[in-house]
Formats: C-alpha cells, structure tokens, sequence
C-alpha cells in the first residue's frame, strides 16, 4: 500500500522520461518472453525505432540485455538476475519468510510460496517445489492478478472494503483460465469468505488442475502479503485439501505478522 502510495506521488518535474523509456523497453519481455527485433521492442514499448535502438546498446552495454543466439534478437540480460538478488537480500519479510516456508513444505509436503501483495497484482518473491510442475509457474518472480489469486484475496480481506472493491473493479479481470472468476460480485464475495475463515482458496483459477489456499501476512493489520500451498486436484478434494492445509497456511502466516 506504502510503495503504491509512493509511486502515485511522485513528483513529475522529478520524472526522468528517458529513464521511465529504459524501463518500458525491459518490461516489453513481461508479455513477450522471446527474443524480440528492434522493431517489435520500439512497438511494444510505444517508441520509436531509434529510441529503441539506442536504448537497446545502452542495456547491451551494460548486461540488461543480451543477443539471442544466431541473432535472433534480443533477450533480458543476467544482469537483471543481480537486482533481484538485491531486492529479496534486503527485503526483512522474504528473510524471516525462508525458514518457515521451509519447514511448512517439510510438512505439507505439497508446493509452498510467499507472495508479496501489490494492489492490483501479487509477486511470487519464494517458491519452494515438492513435484516436478509447470516450469513457469514455480519461478519465484511471476506476478498474477490479485482478484483471482488465493493469496490476492487474502490480502484484500483485510483491507476495507471500498478499497477492495475498487482494486477489483479497476482490474482487467482477463481469466487467465476457463475456471477464472471474473465477476465483482462473485469475487467479493470470496474476499469476504477469506475474511470470516482467515484464508482463501482458489480453484484452477491460474492453473487448470490447481487448487491453492493462502493466508495473509500483515504489518500492523495492512496486508504485505501472503502464504500460499498449491496441490494438484488430481490428488486432492477441495474440501480434504481445505481441511488438510488451511491450519498450516494460517499458522505460517500468523508466524510472519506483526
């Protein structure tokens, strides 16, 4: 809530637009995970052809970004792998959220994540594996949307509710899946279920053949995020995986607030 609040009062005569069009050159690979042309990165980022160009040898330069092989493009660089080191190495929360997602997924042994809440989307910032799963799905990292996430509604539980519903209502709502729910209605009302139970569980609603249930972690009562377990609907009844993990998703995330 804090950084969000931070970034809508930016200053713009502090704004540095060259700046902002470096960054919307390395975002264009969040949506396009491939190696991109000059031409398809200055399209995606909404620039020109000579922008993008001269924006691209600067990150080239600098390790942001890299060739693809046989020149197929142009792809993220290591570099980046750097500054996500800096952020989890300096984030308090991710520090004390290690060891006991750690021993949660000894326990559960089912898949174990810690979320960082972001408004309108959730960011993976660890995530522990129990089975081989979907490459992408378990890379620590991957944002999703906040109203069809488990941990996404968790985190809005504990936020009043206008301000809830006004996350939701200004969301995309694109399912993500044929099982995404997209209505407000629908939705609050789950959001009130993760109040009244302290958790939330979500049914193929990112991954088909997924069910995950989440409890928030909170600062003071502001949610900044929250713990996940993922099972597999091949394995598990929603109401035994409900019964089986909403304790040791609830007592993990109480073990991480203040």
């Amino acid at each position: 809530m804090k950084e969000q609040d931070e970034r809508d009062t930016v200053d713009e005569r502090l704004f540095l637009r060259s700046v902002a069009r470096a960054f919307q050159v390395l975002e264009v690979f969040g949506s396009q995970p491939y190696p991109l042309s000059l031409r398809e990165i200055a399209q995606a980022a909404g620039i020109d052809k000579s922008a993008a160009q001269r924006i691209s040898q600067t990150l080239l330069s600098l390790g942001y970004l890299e060739k693809a092989p046989n020149d197929a493009g142009l792809l993220p660089g290591k570099r980046l792998l750097d500054r996500s080191f800096d952020y989890l190495r300096t984030n308090p929360v991710i520090e004390r959220a290690t060891p006991i997602l750690l021993s949660l997924r000894e326990t559960a042994k089912e898949r174990v994540d810690f979320s960082l809440f972001d408004r309108a989307t959730i960011i993976y910032a660890l995530r522990l594996q129990s089975k081989r799963e979907t490459f992408f799905a378990t890379l620590a990292g991957r944002r999703i949307p906040t109203f069809s996430s488990s941990g996404g509604r968790a985190c809005l539980s504990y936020l009043d509710e206008t301000i809830a519903r006004h996350i939701i209502d200004s969301s995309e709502r694109r399912p993500q899946t044929p099982k995404t729910i997209t209505d407000p209605e629908i939705i609050m009302g789950k959001v009130r279920e993760a109040a009244r139970d302290g958790y939330a569980c979500a049914l193929e609603e990112s991954l088909i053949g997924e069910i995950v249930i989440a409890a928030a972690v909170t600062r003071g009562g502001i949610p900044l995020g929250a713990v996940h377990i993922a099972g597999s609907l091949s394995e598990w009844e929603e109401q035994e995986f409900r019964r089986r993990f909403a304790p040791l998703a609830i007592e993990a995330a109480r073990a991480l607030s203040d």
